[in-house]
């Protein structure tokens, strides 16, 4: 423990997404009205769903949650951003960027594994009706609430603790616009491939895990919107999917993306590009899609 403390830094800087004053303001700007149009729209979300008898329904409940983590997601990492840009002190204490690190897998994961009960949801609206209120009660609809949270924060626990193991002896400059593992790894002098095999695996098991569970559930959708006679009958239930593609494809495609492909392969002006995308873009594309 004292080799691992004297390896550790007091504070990390972020270098943020552009060095260029002009683009800083303007992307400060463009933060601000998305994370503000984020919140209000899930918050609105929220409320709706809490005040309308209508709207106290298993579908309904999932995209209550939804909003829930997109509202602390996009809460995680906004105002760093902001913070970093607007400021001339892009310090980040070591307590600061493990606790959004944490954060921000935990939630993150959270957001992966309840796209896929989501989409199981729908699965059993469109392919079994007359069974639906039966499986989706409200004991088990609590149940698929609560285990998202403890298995991807579970996740969280173990690469925040695995990370901080490193010592970080190259830089202590993160080229990034907040605390996420690769551009911590790259700051080891240390091989860290037992890190990034970890990383693999959980985004392999949680993110690939999430997306074959909502993909099955929407080739059973699929086959069963073919059988119906009725073309407005197919058009109104494929509707009620569109949203849900659009935000599954946005979601675990840049995910799978950032902590799927080789090191090798890794570009940090590409992977700010897609970073942006699900931790800003997607929350307030959600939003606008729901």
């Amino acid at each position: 423990m004292e080799d691992f403390n004297q390896t550790l830094p007091d504070m990390f800087y972020l270098l943020g997404l552009s060095t260029g004053p002009h683009l800083q303001v303007i992307g400060s700007l463009m933060f601000v009205v998305m994370y503000t149009i984020t919140l209000t729209g899930n918050c609105l979300i929220l409320i709706t769903v809490r005040i309308s008898r209508k709207l106290h329904t298993p579908m309904y409940f999932s995209l209550s949650n939804l909003s829930f983590i997109d509202i602390c997601f996009s809460s995680t990492i906004v105002p760093v951003i902001l913070r970093n840009t607007l400021s001339t002190d892009k310090s980040i204490s070591i307590e600061g960027c493990m606790v959004q690190l944490l954060c921000y897998l935990g939630i993150g994961g959270a957001e992966c594994l309840l796209l896929a009960i989501m989409a199981y949801d729908r699965f059993v609206a469109i392919c079994r009706p007359l069974h639906y209120v039966n499986i989706m009660n409200s004991r088990f609809c609590i149940t698929l609430a609560i285990i998202p949270w403890i298995l991807s924060f579970l996740n969280s626990s173990i690469q925040v603790h695995i990370t901080w193991r490193l010592p970080f002896c190259k830089t202590h400059h993160i080229n990034y616009f907040f605390c996420e593992v690769p551009p911590l790894l790259r700051l080891s002098c240390r091989d860290t491939w037992l890190n990034e095999i970890s990383m693999y695996i959980a985004a392999g098991t949680i993110a690939l895990g999430a997306f074959s569970l909502t993909l099955i559930s929407y080739i059973y959708i699929i086959a069963t919107i073919i059988k119906m006679h009725s073309s407005r009958s197919r058009y109104a239930v494929f509707s009620t999917c569109s949203s849900h593609l659009t935000v599954v494809t946005l979601y675990y495609g840049t995910i799978i993306f950032i902590y799927l492909q080789p090191r090798s392969n890794h570009s940090v002006e590409k992977d700010k590009f897609i970073s942006v995308l699900y931790t800003v873009v997607t929350p307030l594309r959600k939003t606008s899609l729901y």
